[in-house]
């Protein structure tokens, strides 16, 4: 199980990858019931274990300092899955750079582009932009009907969750790695992954992709 030393432990870690800039980005753990956060305007170096905020699945305050108003979007990760354990939202340059451009697919923003995306992150949908705080993008998250367990935010950043805080953090890692070769890549011809071998890569790693996802450019 994830604790909250591991929450702070993962916010020191991102800050010093540079993936979160001055206050950006906000990351939780769910905990029996409530889900426990990074406060509103934290620097994820410098959290505290004893001053987070531990929030009900109504997004009612039950201790601790005000929580990020981006609560929505922890949320509903995850009501998507029990399985869910914890949650990373970061404003990594990268990761913003590509929920700038038009989604690969529907399904997901970013092609099969390494073996490593679609086994540590899987599908990532582009979710349509909304002012910061619009909890309509945590309604589209909540709902959308086929499997994922990372988004990208419409210039905005990423979403990604796993069972712990590491699988989390891994994936945003990752995220943001793949993210890098798209913008490198630019509009050079580039060979992605083939439906077949992103699915069995999928299948083998537990990870989620959809062969109907195919890109169109």
């Amino acid at each position: 199980m994830t604790s909250v030393d591991d929450l702070v432990a993962a916010g020191r870690r991102l800050a010093g990858l540079g993936l979160s800039p001055g206050s950006s980005g906000n990351i939780s753990v769910r905990v029996g019931d409530t889900i426990v956060m990074s406060p509103t305007g934290s620097d994820l170096a410098a959290l505290d274990a004893a001053q987070l905020s531990v929030l009900d699945f109504e997004g009612n305050l039950l201790s601790g300092p005000k929580a990020s108003k981006e609560y929505p979007f922890h949320r509903a990760m995850y009501r998507r899955s029990e399985d869910t354990g914890a949650i990373v939202h970061l404003h990594s340059t990268n990761a913003v750079g590509v929920s700038c451009l038009e989604p690969w697919s529907t399904m997901s923003a970013i092609p099969p582009i390494t073996p490593y995306f679609v086994m540590r992150v899987g599908q990532t949908p582009l979710i349509p932009y909304a002012a910061p705080g619009d909890s309509s993008q945590a309604g589209i998250i909540e709902n959308l009907d086929f499997p994922f367990g990372a988004v990208l935010l419409q210039n905005h950043g990423s979403i990604t969750s796993g069972a712990t805080m590491a699988t989390a953090v891994e994936a945003a890692i990752e995220l943001e790695e793949a993210c890098k070769l798209v913008l490198l890549l630019g509009e050079k011809p580039a060979r992605y992954l083939s439906s077949q071998e992103a699915l069995t890569l999928a299948s083998t790693y537990a990870s989620s992709w959809t062969a109907t996802g195919e890109g169109t450019h």
